[in-house]
């Protein structure tokens, strides 16, 4: 699975952008063409997990699915900050922040593994769209409250800090998040035109999609190995963090998704959105909330080292623990 993987032009065209930036090659996307290819996916996968969940109807699945990805969005960052305090020696800023990354979920990992998966036999339900929007939100809250409460022990031993910007501008910036109101929103849209008015549009937001996804891997692949090449934070055992982390959420993800009862395809999305880290939605609600936060560490660490590994190995280990498991807790 690994190896169909990294010969599908998806990933290849990830890894083409990778190797591009590591020797040092002025290859660049222009901003406002990365942009709109970001708006088109989001659009996409939106509004076909929409209209079919209007074909299929709601089910327990979706119900189950859907408790099952808010729960691990509020956990998973707590896991993900302990071991950050005590194995990747972070203060307790620096390490809710990073640990907010790592229970939100990343967009174009998950519309990459809807591609694989589909690709492979594993078709995940349509549903699983507004399962991801989601469990974008539980985990900036999760991190915030980790990050704030244990800041106050620093605070009563050398004095107060500023902690950052207010519940109200927080709670605005994550509800009105341009990703979260374009995926719903798309999905919505798609629930309610259903699959006879999705017809007419469907060349566009079905036939050119994965060329446009090739795309856009490209200047995922360049804005990673730049982001990587560029940083002096990331100690061994924070690089180490980055690979562990998506390994351990997504196989609880995994696990949970397959125990919960979902098909294969859609147990490995869950796994693969638990895994995921957020460098979108997340980083935007950090500069915010926790400004005195480092970038260089929680930025690095999820697009630089956790979205390369996710791409290229976390999707194929996810789908195989899903086939694994379906003969043992199905």
């Amino acid at each position: 699975m690994i190896i169909e993987t990294l010969t599908s032009p998806v990933i290849l065209f990830f890894i083409l952008g990778f190797f591009a930036a590591c020797i040092r090659s002025d290859l660049t996307i222009p901003e406002p063409f990365a942009k709109a290819m970001s708006i088109y996916l989001m659009a996409a996968i939106g509004l076909k997990g929409g209209v079919e969940v209007a074909s299929t109807g709601f089910s327990s699945e979706l119900l189950s699915a859907a408790i099952a990805g808010i729960t691990l969005g509020f956990t998973l960052p707590v896991l993900a900050f302990f071991l950050l305090r005590s194995f990747g020696k972070l203060d307790s800023i620096d390490a809710g922040a990073v640990a907010a990354h790592y229970g939100s979920v990343s967009v174009v990992t998950f519309v990459t593994a809807i591609e694989l998966l589909t690709g492979q036999g594993m078709r995940p339900d349509g549903f699983m769209v507004g399962v991801m929007a989601l469990m974008e939100t539980p985990a900036i809250i999760t991190g915030l409250l980790l990050a704030r409460a244990y800041a106050k022990k620093t605070e009563s031993q050398s004095g107060p800090k500023d902690n950052g910007g207010g519940g109200s501008n927080l709670l605005h910036e994550v509800l009105t998040n341009g990703s979260v109101i374009l995926l719903l929103g798309a999905f919505a849209i798609g629930m309610v035109a259903g699959e006879a008015r999705f017809e007419p549009i469907k060349p566009l937001f079905a036939i050119g999609f994965n060329g446009v996804l090739c795309l856009f891997l490209l200047d995922m692949g360049l804005i990673a190995a730049r982001r990587l090449l560029q940083t002096k934070k990331i100690t061994i055992r924070l690089a180490a963090l980055a690979v562990m982390l998506p390994l351990i959420n997504g196989s609880i993800g995994t696990f949970i998704g397959t125990l919960v009862d979902l098909d294969p395809g859609s147990a490995a999305i869950l796994g693969v959105l638990s895994a995921s880290a957020s460098y979108i939605a997340v980083p935007a609600a950090m500069r915010l909330a926790l400004p005195q936060a480092d970038p260089g560490i929680y930025l690095s660490m999820s697009l630089g080292i956790t979205f390369p590994f996710n791409i290229i190995f976390g999707i194929s280990i996810f789908a195989a623990l899903a086939n694994f498991l379906a003969p043992i807790l199905g």
